[in-house]
């Protein structure tokens, strides 16, 4: 599987965007797929997560009404909607996918893709 991140971009506070992750090769055995950020000087940290089957979604508390996390499976593709961003959203921003096959697990990662928020 391979996972390519898009939608980056230069953007004042309180703007949007929205970032896209698509994915090749056997995408239907991923049984979740997440977000991450790596800000300058932090620790890779989770934004929000999926999961097929049940569709649940997880939200970290510094984007919880702010970010929706969702997934396009007939497209391969999870998106990040990301609403009333601030300065402190500037990061790259990574997507993660785990599938489980037989008795073994495997994660992807994509290269990311860079989020800038201005003041």
């Amino acid at each position: 599987v391979q996972l390519v991140e898009s939608g980056g971009g230069l953007v004042q506070a309180g703007s949007s965007l929205r970032l896209s992750c698509a994915a090749s090769g056997d995408a239907r055995s991923l049984n979740e797929m997440a977000w991450y950020r790596r800000a300058p000087g932090k620790l890779l940290e989770l934004v929000a997560k999926t999961t097929t089957g049940d569709d649940t979604t997880n939200y970290s508390d510094f984007v919880k009404g702010r970010f929706i996390i969702s997934r396009d499976n007939a497209k391969n593709t999870m998106y990040l909607q990301m609403n009333s961003l601030k300065p402190e959203d500037t990061a790259v921003y990574l997507c993660k996918g785990e599938a489980d096959v037989g008795f073994t697990h495997y994660e992807y990662w994509g290269q990311g893709t860079q989020v800038t928020v201005s003041s």
